[in-house]
């Protein structure tokens, strides 16, 4: 089973962008969750923390939860989990 990637940000979020071109380096499938555009993916960004804040950017990679991981840490994961 491949692992899933998934990246809650916001379109107009600096660091967002740089994690989405930052997969995309690595042609890796992910799915880009636009938590100020839509309140579901808001809600489940919320739900993953206990004091229900819109941390953001967060990269979820199967179970492991990364908010605004550095590239060394993003790529240290990517590399346990892929």
């Amino acid at each position: 089973m491949k692992t899933k990637i998934i990246l809650y940000g916001a379109t107009r979020c600096h660091k967002s962008q740089y994690y989405k071109s930052y997969l995309d380096s690595l042609n890796l499938d992910y799915e880009f969750l636009d938590v100020e555009l839509n309140e579901a993916h808001a809600e489940a960004l919320r739900s993953l923390y206990e004091n229900r804040k819109l941390n953001f950017p967060t990269i979820i990679i199967g179970k492991k939860k990364l908010q605004n991981p550095s590239e060394k840490d993003l790529k240290k994961w990517i590399e346990k989990l892929i």
